[in-house]
């Protein structure tokens, strides 16, 4: 598989972005966060490529709320409901980690949520900075920076 990688310059610090020729595989804050074993790399910008660097930044001047960019993700079944839960959560709307629980239809499995949420490979589109823990506090962020979770919600807040 060839994987398509490139930088982008965001309010977020620069995002290191891999994409195939079909769909996003990754956004990191760290470079070496998401490379992957056995690809070709290849620095020229396809299509997805530019079409996820123009819906992130529209994304970032307030300009979009949803993404089209087709994402292509890799995990357990467990992984797999959470992320498909927290793409269902709206723009601008906060939920718990318990509730992402009882979504992914293991409403015990909370501790669990917070690990899929930090193997999310694809921060933002994968919306995991709408969740929250039941208290109201923010909890960590795809094992990142607070701050760029705090800038999340802060673009989505409604106020």
């Amino acid at each position: 598989m060839t994987l398509y990688v490139s930088e982008m310059e965001s309010p977020l610090g620069t995002l290191y972005l891999g994409v195939s020729r079909r769909a996003v595989r990754y956004i990191a804050y760290d470079e070496a966060t998401f490379l992957e074993n056995e690809v070709d790399i290849c620095l020229e910008e396809n299509d997805v490529m530019c079409q996820l660097k123009q819906e992130l930044q529209a994304f970032f001047d307030g300009e979009r709320r949803d993404f089209s960019v087709p994402i292509e993700v890799q995990g357990t079944d467990f992984q797999m409901s959470v992320w498909e839960a927290l793409r269902d959560i709206p723009y601008g709307e906060l939920v718990s980690y318990k509730d992402i629980a009882e979504r992914a239809g293991s409403p015990r499995a909370v501790r669990a949520v917070g690990q899929a949420n930090r193997a999310n490979r694809i921060p933002i589109i994968i919306p995991c900075h709408r969740v929250i823990q039941a208290g109201g506090k923010l909890g960590g962020y795809n094992g990142s920076d607070v701050d760029r979770k705090i800038w999340l919600l802060n673009r989505e807040s409604p106020f």
